[in-house]
């Protein structure tokens, strides 16, 4: 079980490669004490890749780093050179955010 303290350690390697450890301690926050944890694990895919994360947990939810999350491409400079544009010029946007009605042409 945990350490007086409230915190706690573990760690484990299978025969097969998988690996994973985690530390933990109590954490003060606003409505009582609450835990928060770092740690990390590592394992070999099906296709061979070697995968490995470490994460905090804590008030803030799990927050993984590692080598097979996924990330988003960057946003064009173009498309951010127009968002800078509309976030410093409000005034100009006439429909409160709508999209402007498409005519009917039946």
């Amino acid at each position: 079980g945990p350490n007086p303290d409230g915190s706690y350690k573990w760690s484990f390697e299978s025969g097969n490669g998988i690996a994973a450890q985690e530390e933990g301690y109590q954490k003060p926050a606003a409505d009582g004490p609450g835990t928060a944890a770092q740690g990390s694990y590592r394992y070999t895919a099906p296709d061979g890749q070697d995968i490995s994360f470490t994460y905090v947990a804590d008030e803030n939810g799990f927050q993984p780093v590692g080598n097979a999350i996924p990330t988003p491409p960057p946003i064009p400079a173009a498309i951010l050179r127009a968002l800078e544009y509309n976030a410093a010029h409000p005034e100009e946007d006439e429909s409160g955010g709508r999209p402007a009605p498409t005519p009917f042409r039946g």
